[in-house]
């Protein structure tokens, strides 16, 4: 079942929990030409695009963008907490979404407070599984958690994004969401929870307003 306006598709589907072994035809970052072409195609679809080498370089963008004192949604991203903005964007220069959360976990009282506390950040900070060659985004989900604010909540969403995340085309890149970054996840989850995790949304994000949305393209290879 899927959710679909011209800009933005949510689809929801059986969930995909089998670990298999991770393809590695996705883990290596993008050539010049292929990314010289996604940003084209991400900028004429409303997404401000800058291109950096170095992960650091991505991670000083991020800080001069987002204002100290600004109200922040990190989501979980293994490329966040590679950067080091994971850590910087929760400390207290900002006002950190995830900090408001932690005295709620685990209280079934509290569920609505937390989704209303995580849907309409002054910024969101994270990361995408897949860009096309056409300019569209793709971020697999198993909660949901990030997609309010990106979608609509964020008054502002930066993505940070390896170059090796950048695919021809959807249909590469639900591939690449179900056969490289899942299993990847799924790993990470084990490890630091104790359970799989579990593909259960992806949102298909077409365009958007200019302006809202950044993406900071890494020539480098980073995250999953």
């Amino acid at each position: 079942m899927s959710k679909t306006t011209n800009n933005q598709t949510v689809v929801g589907s059986t969930a995909i929990t089998e670990t298999k072994a991770v393809s590695t035809n996705f883990a290596h970052a993008a050539t010049d030409s292929e990314i010289e072409k996604a940003r084209k195609a991400l900028e004429l679809n409303g997404f401000k695009v800058t291109v950096v080498d170095a992960l650091d370089d991505a991670k000083q963008a991020v800080i001069k963008t987002v204002p100290k004192g600004s109200e922040v949604f990190t989501a979980t991203s293994v490329t966040l907490d590679k950067s080091g903005l994971t850590e910087v964007l929760n400390s207290d220069n900002y006002v950190s979404v995830r900090n408001k959360f932690m005295p709620l976990y685990g209280q079934p009282d509290k569920a609505v407070e937390m989704k209303r506390i995580g849907s309409g950040s002054d910024y969101a900070v994270g990361s995408v599984h897949a860009l096309t060659q056409d300019g569209q985004a793709l971020i697999a989900s198993a909660t949901g958690s990030q997609l309010p604010n990106y979608v609509y909540g964020a008054s502002n969403v930066i993505w940070v994004v390896g170059s090796q995340k950048i695919v021809k085309d959807l249909a590469q890149g639900l591939e690449r969401i179900e056969t490289h970054t899942f299993q990847l996840e799924d790993a990470r989850a084990q490890e630091a929870y104790g359970a799989h995790s579990s593909l259960n949304k992806i949102l298909f994000y077409r365009q958007e307003n200019p302006g809202r949305v950044s993406i900071i393209l890494v020539k480098e290879s980073v995250g999953f």
